[in-house]
């Protein structure tokens, strides 16, 4: 029942910017921490960002430190992440999701039940 949608991918130059947004409905967004995650072809899911439900607390993946900023608007129910300095290895889907338990971060795909569907984010020339 809960529903996650992702927007804002594209196509993109290196070094370029994209800003992806995930809007939620059907649960109490401010009690869930929120991540973010990837996967390109032939490749497992991988972490890529998380953020805690007042938004307080980050984690990144170091492939996308000093890059990529997790943050959440819990007045609109929305998730966002700002990806700065693209890379070709960038290229991937990128999902929304949201754990099975409130209260709780977790860079780990196995904590997430809640899964958006994607938006594909390809960096080229």
């Amino acid at each position: 029942q809960v529903q996650l949608v992702e927007s804002g991918g594209g196509l993109v130059q290196p070094g370029g910017s994209l800003r992806l947004s995930c809007v939620a409905s059907r649960l109490t967004f401010s009690n869930y921490g929120m991540g973010w995650f990837r996967q390109a072809p032939g490749k497992e899911r991988e972490f890529v960002a998380s953020i805690s439900w007042i938004g307080g607390v980050t984690y990144y993946a170091d492939s996308v430190k000093d890059r990529f900023i997790i943050s959440r608007d819990n007045a609109k129910n929305t998730l966002h992440l700002q990806m700065n300095s693209l890379k070709f290895e960038d290229t991937a889907v990128y999902y929304c999701a949201a754990p099975g338990a409130e209260y709780h971060v977790s860079d780990s795909v196995r904590d997430y039940e809640h899964w958006g569907q994607g938006t594909q984010v390809t960096v080229s020339s």
